[in-house]
Parts: structure tokens; sequence; C-alpha cells
């Protein structure tokens, strides 16, 4: 066309009601002029067609591409094997087509809008060697999958840099975090979950299991006789590193199913087990890993930044992967740096405000999640034990065929004085030079909030006699060859 030709086309006008994408259609009522439109002859808000043009070669840029004119080779491999009856279509859909049905514009509009752009984008050199350009009016196009490439090597350079640059007050490392988890409870999966749920009173998360592995019958008895000391989460002296935590970092390991929380603490044939089930007493916030990999995104072509936000849910539906993918003990002081670094990040940092991590287990098929409480909601309440009281565990007693495994704790509580039963009735004001010589008892320096309260009576040991595995197996060939020099 003459480029007088091409300004007309330009000039023409294209209200919001002849444009059936919902994203471009409001942007054109917002912005654009009140002018007659080109197609439907009606005087509305509009932008002219070579706007339209500009904002379609965009979207085109960020998720179209143009197919080949060619066959690749397994298409020439089918067009030369003479037996098959294979016709080579073009990949895609022709050009006016895309455009037509991307922005959901009339045919004429969409002819006007390849006619703008073909010209743009023509040049004299590729005309005469016969080369294809972009928006040429025989070209198709077809919508591109989206890559996460440029989030994935992000994630390398973070957890290279954890483990061999700047392991803590990294400002790179907390940047990156925050912005793969940037408004992710905003997000939901295909089917409609929440990618941050709710847990405690009132919903379907508010029990969880926790099991610890004992090799002698000492520390379990002491263990049974105060469940909330023992079986909650370490001190911070004894707190080991884990897949969520560095080392004197006490957070709470748990599960939704006793079984996978023995499979989790991996104990040794022989041991003992105590499990116990603990009750979340008030409501917490959880970001759901098993969650990621079904998040769904919806939006337009034609905002800037769908582009980016697609590349995001797709790294994101690889991240939960990434993070509880099995890690090899020896390894673990390494490969761990980086999910420790995610806990810590949405436990002090993230504006996210939650509480823990639901995770799938990695020694459990199925269904089964695991729960890491952070620090800060990690809190056990402690049982209602009067003072002075005297309790005493037992793992069994000798019968008649020998030790029979019987597992009961005794609470021996000291009995209330009738002298102060008598003066609490008699004197209703208290005896403040009484309380003067008391004796002070520390005050507790905890300043959380609590948050479970073991469930005394669900506690039940196990002894494990045996460990099933479930492998792949693999045959092992083996060969043996005649050295030979090379010929050169």
């Amino acid at each position: 066309m003459h480029s007088e030709d091409i300004d007309e086309l330009k000039a023409k006008r294209m209200c919001f009601a002849c444009i059936g994408e919902r994203y471009l259609s409001d942007e054109v009522r917002s912005n654009g002029k009140r002018a007659k439109c080109s197609y439907c002859r009606k005087m509305r808000r509009s932008y002219s067609v070579g706007d339209i043009a500009e904002r379609i070669q965009t979207a085109f840029e960020q998720h179209y591409f143009r197919t080949s004119d060619q066959p690749d080779d397994w298409e020439y491999t089918l067009l030369r094997d003479r037996e098959s009856n294979y016709e080579w279509e073009r990949h895609g859909e022709p050009v006016v087509y895309a455009i037509m049905n991307a922005a959901e514009i009339p045919e004429e509009a969409a002819q006007d809008v390849q006619a703008i752009l073909e010209d743009e984008h023509s040049d004299f050199d590729s005309a005469a060697m016969g080369e294809e350009t972009e928006f040429a009016d025989e070209s198709y196009y077809e919508e591109k999958q989206v890559s996460d490439d440029a989030w994935q090597e992000e994630w390398r350079n973070f957890e290279n840099a954890l483990k061999t640059e700047a392991r803590f007050f990294s400002r790179t490392a907390a940047s990156h975090l925050a912005s793969v988890f940037d408004r992710i409870d905003g997000l939901r999966t295909h089917d409609g979950r929440p990618l941050v749920v709710d847990a405690g009173p009132g919903t379907d998360f508010h029990r969880l299991f926790r099991a610890r592995v004992f090799q002698s019958d000492d520390k379990l008895e002491a263990a049974l006789g105060r469940p909330d000391q023992h079986l909650g989460p370490p001190p911070a002296f004894l707190a080991a590193a884990g897949r969520m935590n560095a080392r004197g970092i006490s957070v709470f390991y748990g599960a939704n199913d006793p079984i996978a929380a023995i499979a989790e603490v991996r104990p040794p044939v022989g041991s003992r087990v105590a499990v116990a089930q603990l009750e979340i007493i008030r409501k917490l916030r959880l970001l759901d890993l098993t969650a990621l990999k079904d998040v769904r995104l919806s939006g337009s072509i034609f905002d800037f930044g769908f582009a980016a936000r697609l590349e995001r849910a797709q790294f994101l539906r690889s991240l939960s992967r990434r993070i509880t993918q099995p890690v090899m003990p020896d390894d673990e002081p390494f490969e761990y740096l980086a999910t420790q670094a995610i806990a810590d990040f949405l436990a002090t940092e993230s504006s996210l405000s939650v509480d823990g991590i639901l995770f799938p287990s990695v020694q459990v098929a199925g269904d089964v999640l695991n729960v890491v409480l952070f620090q800060k909601s990690a809190r056990v309440a402690a049982m209602d034990i009067p003072k002075g009281a005297e309790i005493t565990a037992r793992t069994g007693q000798l019968g008649e065929d020998g030790w029979e495994h019987d597992y009961s704790v005794i609470e021996e509580v000291p009995p209330v004085p009738m002298e102060t039963e008598k003066k609490e009735k008699d004197h209703p004001w208290p005896d403040f030079a009484a309380i003067a010589t008391m004796p002070w008892e520390a005050v507790d320096s905890d300043l959380r909030g609590v948050t479970l309260r073991i469930l005394s009576d669900s506690i039940k040991v196990h002894r494990v006699k045996r460990v099933v595995f479930d492998t792949d197996e693999f045959p092992v060939r083996r060969h043996r060859w005649e050295k030979r020099k090379a010929d050169f």
C-alpha cells in the first residue's frame, strides 16, 4: 500500500463497542475520544486504528509468535515417505484471524490493523529475497507457551548466592523472595482453592500429629509424663537444622496423619516413637505449597503486566516440587539453605503474614500433608498440673510370660490443706503480709501467644519392628570390550 493509504487506515476510528476483548474495550471506553466509529458508524468513545494496531502489536510480541512457513525435519520425513498420506499444513491461524480473535474485533478492522502492521515491518531486502516478515498477509500466528526460564535462572542464582556468597542479610535474596511471594494470597487454583488457607478452630485443619523417636525408656517416660514439654518443639539450644529451619530456630513440624508423622522422623528399627495429637487453638494462616502446582491466572494479553504474571505463575507451579524434593542426608547442610531462607522470609519479612507452611510429605505417598509452624506460632500450652504434683510414667510390667508393654502415667497431687480452705472462707480479703513473704516464681519470658494444646489422651507409643521400602529396581548390564587403537 502507498503511505497515503496507510495514513488513512491509521486515522480511522474504532469504538469500544466494536472491541469484544473486555480489557481493551474498557480501556478505550475510559480513555478514548468521542468520535464516529468507522465500522459501526456510531458516536462513541474510540481509539484511532493506528493506536489499536500499536496495542495489538505489543500484545502479539508478548503472547504470539509467527510460525514457520516451512515444514520441520520430522514433517519433511513424513512428506518424503511414499507410503504416508501425510499432507503438511502450516501451524497456527492466518494473521487476520489471529488479530480478529485476539482482540475480538470485526474482520474488516482486523484487515486494516494487519495492513498497518505489515507496512511497518516490511523492508526492501526481505521482499527481494522472498522472506516473510512480521504480519505479512500470508503469515500465520500461534500463541506462545509461557516460559519461566528467567525465573528459573533467578532461582538458581538465589540458591548459589546462599551457598557461596552471603548466607545472612542478603538483600538480593530478600528481593528475589519478595518478588516470588508478592500478593500470592490473592491467587487461586483451577478449582478455586486459595494458596493461603486458614487453620485452627472452625476449619477443616484444626488438629495435627507430632512424633518423636526414643531409644531409651528413661527419656520416653519423661516425655509421657510431660508431653507438653517433650513432644512439642524443642528448646532453641536443642533445635537441629531441618528443611524449614536453621539450627537453633525452634519450629513445630507435624502432619495431618500419624503414620506420616512417624515416617518423617525416620525411626530406626527397635526404637520407640511417641505420637501425640495436638489441637490448634487459635486461627492461623498457612501457605499451602500443594496448591502451587495448580495455580491459575486469568487476565488479558492487552494488560502490559500480564505476561510477567503468567511467567511467575508458571514458576510457582514448579516451586512446590523444588521445595519438597528429597535431599540426601550428606547434602542437607547446603540443599536446605534455600528452603530455610524461604521459611525465615515468610516468618519475619513477608507482607503475607503467614504462620507456617503446608507441604506434601516426602516420606509417604498420597494426599498426606506436613506442616511447619514458624517459631512465632509454635508455642504449646502448658498442661494444668497442680503445684507439687509427682508424675510417674511406666512403660510396662512383669507378667507371667515376662515383660509386658503397658504404658501409663500416674499423677500424685498434694491435698489442699484444711486450714487454707477455712481461712479462705473466713477471710475474704487476702493476707497481704503473708503474700509479701512468699517466694517469687520466675516470670515466663516467652511472650508468644499459645497456639497448640496437646491432647494427653491421644498419645500412643509405637515400637518400630521393621521398615518397608518402596523402590524402583533397575538391572545392571556389564560388558567387556577389546581395546583398540584409533586409526588417526
